[in-house]
């Protein structure tokens, strides 16, 4: 007997999505040199290679997320144990939004989502580097 699938993933990104706060690219652009705020990259190597990445942005794979922020993992990233605004982000917002709920399951506070991902940062005019 096939699997039944009972949530699709448009379901859980679509949860996710009115779990975490949005913030737009026009917003986040604003906030790119400021000291209280640290853009998570949620792509892959491959992905961030071919397009590049939001200048200054912690690399933190979908698949690796919950070991970098984990203070006890021995995988753990420095740059998630600081008192500032995470914005995560993916190539168009629904990855990082999933990323961005677990975040905040975790305890990682606040955090919120780029919508529209690197698409909606570039046609805003973002750097990418």
């Amino acid at each position: 007997m096939p699997q039944k699938i009972t949530k699709s993933a448009k379901d859980i990104v679509k949860a996710a999505l009115g779990d975490v706060e949005p913030i737009c690219a026009e917003e986040a652009l604003a906030l790119l040199d400021q000291d209280t705020h640290v853009f998570v990259d949620l792509r892959d190597g491959t992905e961030q290679a071919k397009t590049g990445t939001i200048p200054g942005a912690v690399a933190s794979s979908r698949g690796m997320m919950e070991f970098h922020i984990d203070p006890e993992s021995p995988a753990h990233k420095p740059a998630f144990n600081q008192d500032k605004t995470y914005i995560f982000y993916c190539a168009s917002g629904g990855r990082s939004a999933l990323a961005a709920k677990v975040a905040m399951d975790m305890g990682l506070a606040p955090v919120v989502n780029l919508s529209g991902g690197v698409a909606a940062w570039t046609k805003a005019g973002g750097p990418l580097s």
